[in-house]
């Protein structure tokens, strides 16, 4: 590991660039992170975009094969995807300010995706939230769902103590996988037609806010072209946080990632990031403690809506 000084909106801060296989780097302050690979609006409706619905309530649906330049759909590993539904927008200030009661982000604005909350916060979150619609929460911290016996202060820089597991038939809220992440980034396409560099386009600047569009600040969700699920963001705006440890994925990889771990993945790219890291393939992780201003998340359900 070794510490390196990244510029963000002209104040150096330190973050740390660690290596561990099969994720390609960091994630690093907004402005240009470093790459170690090889090749890296209010409140949601129960009428928004439902997706990859496979007509059971009950049985993920099964991806197999191989997509061209994706790390996680790889030749003989089938995929399970629990996800029947995915919010079409990042999590909001609003929104989070209404199920935490604060909003830890930098550049405030109701409909502008939250940003500067650690992995923990927003399992946090995603508890608290399905409480508030009656849902089953999905997260335990030792067994339990109660937030309130976590011991956990969110937007305190510490992390939460105890063995996190997630139940991924609950019909709660949550963090989707990494492959349910990516899944719905391609548009549920899962074959290697009609791909497409960054989520519902090959033209990064009509889906996405990155650094040669952003003007150094995040922009309000669902401003540029849904990509072919109708989800806005998926590429640029907020890196987004997912439910897996960072790990190496090889065809007996669970589809909910590497068993154990030090660092979480995140995907999609930010504002202050080169359009290289706002692909669909590009994996990076991050501390799960770690805050930063183009951090944030969307969440996911294993109900369809």
């Amino acid at each position: 590991m070794k510490e390196i000084k990244m510029a963000l909106l002209a104040i150096a801060t330190l973050t740390l660039l660690a290596t561990i296989a099969g994720c390609s780097s960091t994630k690093v302050a907004s402005a240009k992170a470093s790459d170690t690979s090889s090749a890296k609006p209010g409140e949601e409706k129960e009428s928004e975009k439902s997706t990859a619905s496979n007509g059971s309530a009950n049985k993920p649906l099964a991806v197999t094969g191989e997509i061209a330049g994706s790390q996680v759909f790889i030749k003989g590993r089938t995929v399970e995807i629990w996800a029947k539904w995915c919010s079409d927008h990042e999590v909001t200030q609003a929104e989070y300010q209404s199920i935490m009661g604060e909003n830890p982000s930098k550049f405030s604005g109701s409909n502008k995706p939250v940003e500067n909350v650690s992995w923990y916060d927003a399992i946090m979150y995603c508890n608290k939230k399905s409480v508030a619609a009656g849902r089953t929460p999905c997260y335990k911290v030792d067994g339990k769902t109660d937030t309130k016996q976590w011991g956990y202060t969110p937007h305190n820089g510490n992390s939460i103590s105890g063995t996190i597991t997630c139940n991924f038939n609950a019909d709660g809220y949550r963090l989707p996988t990494e492959a349910e992440w990516e899944y719905f980034a391609r548009g549920g396409n899962t074959s290697n037609s009609g791909q497409t560099e960054y989520s519902g386009s090959n033209t990064i600047g009509s889906v996405a806010w990155y650094d040669g569009n952003s003007r150094n600040e995040t922009h309000e969700v669902k401003k540029k072209t849904a990509n072919s699920l109708g989800l806005y963001d998926m590429s640029g705006n907020v890196w987004e946080w997912c439910w897996d440890w960072c790990g190496s994925i090889n065809q007996s990889t669970d589809s909910t990632g590497a068993a154990s771990g030090s660092f979480r993945i995140v995907r999609g790219g930010g504002w202050g990031d080169y359009a290289s890291y706002c692909t669909v393939s590009r994996r990076i992780y991050s501390n799960p403690f770690y805050r930063d201003y183009d951090l944030g998340f969307r969440v996911v359900c294993s109900r369809s809506e």
